[in-house]
């Protein structure tokens, strides 16, 4: 696999992100227990925000001319980013697609970070957690909180951290 980029995303790579985000779901959909609406597609609101909230924003992994993930960032204008959404299609997985593309997410907007998952995701566990530490040492925490309108969902874990600060980290 060559070199992934990141880069954000326009109309132009809606119906990409559309395609990747049917993936990202349908992963996610083993833990919770979440079926496709009937059309075949799952719930898309988060996608449609990043494409019209100016307080979100949709990035776009790819090696070479090939899609191989998304991710999802909300609170720009805020104090605290949130990584809403990230997906590596499965034949990507384990070369650090994503640990880089987050560390790139980081350095592009710089400050405190959060980033929700399931307890029962264990790759989404080691990952994250992984993640945190790469990019923040031990200064990190985690803590579980309820699925807002969900009380039949266990609790999401979130991690907190801050990235690195551009003006002091070696590049």
């Amino acid at each position: 696999m060559s070199t992934m980029t990141l880069r954000r995303a326009n109309g132009d790579d809606r119906a990409v992100l559309e395609r990747l985000w049917l993936m990202f779901r349908h992963d996610l959909s083993e833990f919770r227990g979440v079926l496709p609406e009937p059309d075949g597609t799952f719930r898309g609101d988060r996608l449609r925000a990043a494409f019209t909230d100016p307080d979100w924003a949709a990035y776009l992994m790819e090696s070479g001319d090939r899609p191989v993930g998304l991710a999802l960032v909300r609170g720009l204008r805020g104090p605290v980013r949130v990584l809403n959404s990230c997906f590596v299609v499965r034949g990507a997985r384990r070369r650090a697609v994503g640990l880089n593309a987050v560390r790139a997410l980081v350095e592009l907007h710089p400050g405190p970070w959060e980033v929700a998952f399931q307890d029962e995701n264990v790759g989404a566990v080691l990952f994250w957690r992984r993640v945190a530490t790469e990019l923040s040492g031990e200064a990190w925490h985690e803590q579980r909180r309820p699925v807002p309108g969900r009380a039949d969902l266990p609790p999401d874990v979130w991690i907190s951290f801050d990235g690195p600060d551009p003006r002091t980290s070696p590049r």
